[in-house]
């Protein structure tokens, strides 16, 4: 199967994404074909919600919207030209995480990408969007049909490509030693201010702390403020997320976390759908965002740089994340900063 009958067949996906969250396309060819889809999709988008609460119909619409516009035959041109097809495809087992919508699709387009075939061990968290991102591909032509297999396990892979927490990294480095992997553990982001940030920058801000209720990697969880720094400006420009608070979940987290603080006497900063808490640590809990003050922005670089194995993005003026985009990768963005088509491409 050739690596351009592949790129219509995701440029299709992802076309169809931009019909359903933005009713346009960037030519109509397919316009009856996603128009038959539309209404049985949509009826799979609540049923995710219902299967995983987490999954709103506005995180979700999110993150489709977010596919249709970086799937481009440019964008996927531009991307794969530096990297080769094979003629050989191997068996490439993908492990899923569920914490976000569709957080395993990277690595299902990279396999395919690379001319390997994708056997596909989805989350219990997100198996409808997955699911349904899987049968639509398959159905585009009957030699991706071959190329993209759903298993409950792993069986007998060449190599494989594992998300999961930290307990279960431990045990996929043990299963898998014997073949080449990528192991994804726990990571989580943070941003750094500099006491200059206008109010929309820190309007931004909110987008990548309370995007996907804070669940993704690319989430912040900590802020670095420099000594002296008026808290009250940050939740001020958060104030437009409080609806939040009106999620079960989301809210029962809230709730608990702020009931342990105060049975325990810590001190805390409350907005009533966001706690702002002063700690060293990196991860924080739903509901809470960890803070640090500095005095030296030279320490806070070092520190960083101690901990870049536990740091998927630094949001920040001057800093490699601009704030309001960690929810809005691009195709070359990859996780943990393996290229997972360099791994691919030297199997």
């Amino acid at each position: 199967m050739s690596i351009s009958t592949r790129i219509s067949a995701i440029y299709d996906l992802g076309q169809f994404f931009k019909f359903i969250t933005e009713n346009e396309l960037d030519n109509k060819n397919n316009l009856a074909k996603y128009k038959y889809f539309k209404e049985d999709f949509l009826a799979k988008l609540k049923l995710a919600e219902l299967q995983n609460p987490w999954f709103t119909q506005e995180n979700l619409k999110f993150c489709l919207a977010q596919w249709g516009k970086i799937l481009t035959i440019e964008n996927l041109e531009k991307w794969l030209k530096s990297y080769p097809y094979t003629e050989n495809p191997k068996n490439i087992g993908i492990v899923m995480a569920g914490n976000i919508p569709l957080v395993g699709f990277h690595d299902l387009v990279t396999v395919l990408f690379s001319g390997n075939h994708a056997m596909v061990k989805t989350s219990s968290k997100d198996q409808v969007l997955m699911e349904f991102v899987l049968n639509y591909l398959k159905e585009f032509d009957d030699d991706l049909n071959d190329s993209i297999q759903k298993v409950e396990r792993l069986g007998k892979v060449d190599a494989v490509i594992a998300t999961g927490s930290n307990n279960t990294a431990r045990y996929f480095e043990y299963y898998f030693k014997e073949i080449p992997h990528i192991i994804r553990k726990n990571r989580t982001s943070v941003a750094v201010l500099n006491g200059n940030e206008s109010e929309e920058e820190l309007k931004k801000l909110g987008e990548d702390i309370f995007r996907y209720f804070g669940l993704g990697c690319r989430n912040v969880t900590k802020l670095y403020l420099p000594e002296g720094y008026n808290t009250d400006l940050i939740f001020e420009a958060f104030y437009d997320w409080n609806p939040i608070i009106n999620h079960t979940k989301y809210a029962n987290n809230y709730d608990y976390n702020r009931a342990i603080y105060l049975m325990e006497q810590q001190a805390f900063l409350d907005n009533n759908f966001l706690m702002l808490k002063a700690s060293k640590e990196l991860h924080s809990p739903i509901g809470v965002v960890h803070f640090e003050y500095y005095q030296n922005l030279d320490e806070v670089k070092k520190e960083l740089e101690s901990h870049q194995e536990k740091i998927q993005c630094v949001v920040g003026n001057g800093f490699e994340i601009p704030f309001g985009q960690t929810q809005k990768p691009s195709l070359t963005d990859y996780a943990d900063g393996v290229d997972t088509m360099e791994f691919l491409g030297n199997i």
